[in-house]
């Protein structure tokens, strides 16, 4: 079997090739990959090649597969399998493997497994830990996003409180409290904010903050703050750019301090500004990864000692998790696509994931068996003046509010030419 796939060499070193999948073991299953979402881990990844932790040393000899939010249709089953999976199942998976103390994942450290590929094999770990999943939905792009989706649902549940005197750990967000999500008007934010409004456990006032006033703009038409509140939820909408005491805004929305606070980039400002409005036991969930790995920033440590306030980091979400992302979108109460701004073909992969952080938006989709150009949604209307396919895609974004959904995605996949 044949596979076209943008495989790692080294550091900055992407190359989209065609090769021969080896035949595959008893254990093994091999799938059509369709989509893949391209995420700022695949961005570190990327640069930093053999550096990166998940990353084999010998990747320039055996170059690894790029792509870790992937979903498709089941190929051909090995026979240890084939009481669970058949072909012409639909997939998704869950790519945080941890096997056998192992940091491999899909994406970073197999030759012939990852989600920038037209075909990969699933390896024997992947089942054995539960980690292949039967996706019964429609919709290929919300089985990939919820990968990324699972990774805040984990970082929600993560989070801790305790009570004066008692140290037991109570997990997960403090359920009526306040919330902050800082730098969080971008893909990841958004997704977090889907969750925090619609999951079982919810705050009853969350801040969005940042410094993008575009993003912003998205943010609060995307979510009416009248709609938050018609679930009991207070919702703000913060730019900080040009605040003189931040800190002491965003406090004031809080009443003081917030419970629980994301900071969604590495920066040291957002992880200071994230110290500096905890409010009493508040927890601070540093979920953005930083690249370098001396990455440090000031907390203040009076309020950890005499407030309880207490910092930790997600990386990731699990199996669980995973499925949670897939029920909520199911049932409609999380929309993955709100994080969803660009789409392409396997084509674009290389260049996208190499020049992430400049590309503006949010979540690029890429659709692995067609060729296409990265394109922004809101650029759809201008491209239909050239090629009649976009305006209609424009059309069928524009009747969802300006989001991706299966309807554009099922005309995607039928009007533009399949490279396999």
């Amino acid at each position: 079997m044949k596979t076209k796939a943008l495989r790692l060499y080294g550091a900055s070193d992407l190359r989209l090739e065609e090769f021969e999948l080896p035949e595959i073991k008893e254990d093994e299953i091999l799938v059509k990959v369709v989509s893949d979402s391209i995420c700022m881990s695949t961005y570190k990844c990327a640069i930093l090649g053999e550096k990166h932790k998940r990353v084999p040393d010998n990747v320039a000899q055996h170059p690894t597969i790029m792509g870790h939010e992937f979903a498709g249709n089941i190929i051909k089953v090995g026979k240890m399998h084939q009481d669970k999976f058949r072909p012409g199942m639909k997939f998704t998976l869950q790519p945080a493997l941890n096997y056998k103390g192992t940091m491999w994942s899909p994406g970073y450290s197999y030759e012939f497994f990852g989600g920038d590929a037209t075909y990969c094999i699933i390896p024997h770990e992947v089942m054995e830990l539960g980690c292949l999943l039967e996706y019964k939905g429609k919709s290929y792009y919300e089985a990939s996003l919820a990968e990324p989706m699972s990774c805040s649902i984990g970082a929600f549940h993560a989070c801790y409180h305790t009570k004066m005197g008692v140290y037991h750990h109570d997990m997960g967000i403090k359920e009526g409290g306040s919330l902050a999500i800082l730098a969080g008007a971008g893909p990841m934010g958004l997704g977090a904010l889907t969750y925090a409004l619609h999951s079982d456990r919810r705050p009853s006032l969350v801040t969005v903050a940042d410094i993008n006033e575009d993003r912003l703009a998205r943010a609060k038409a995307l979510f009416p703050a009248e709609e938050a509140k018609k679930d009991g939820i207070e919702l703000y909408f913060v730019n900080t750019a040009n605040m003189e005491n931040p800190a002491a805004e965003l406090k004031k929305l809080a009443g003081g301090g917030y419970d629980d606070v994301f900071s969604y980039a590495p920066v040291p400002s957002v992880v200071e500004l994230a110290s500096a409005v905890l409010g009493r036991d508040g927890c601070l969930n540093f979920f953005a990864g930083p690249t370098d790995p001396q990455f440090s920033a000031k907390m203040n440590f009076y309020d950890v000692h005499y407030n309880s306030t207490h910092v930790m980091g997600t990386t990731g979400g699990n199996t669980a998790d995973m499925l949670e992302s897939l029920e909520l979108t199911a049932a409609g109460r999380i929309n993955p696509a709100v994080m969803v701004t660009h789409i392409g073909g396997l084509d674009s992969a290389g260049e996208t994931t190499l020049n992430l952080p400049k590309i503006p938006g949010g979540k690029k989709v890429i659709y692995t068996h067609i060729e296409m150009p990265l394109t922004a949604i809101s650029d759809f209307r201008e491209k239909g003046r050239e090629d009649k396919r976009f305006a209609v895609l424009a059309d069928i974004v524009e009747a969802n509010n300006g989001l991706w959904c299966g309807k554009a995605e099922e005309y995607l996949l039928k009007e533009w030419e399949q490279t396999d």
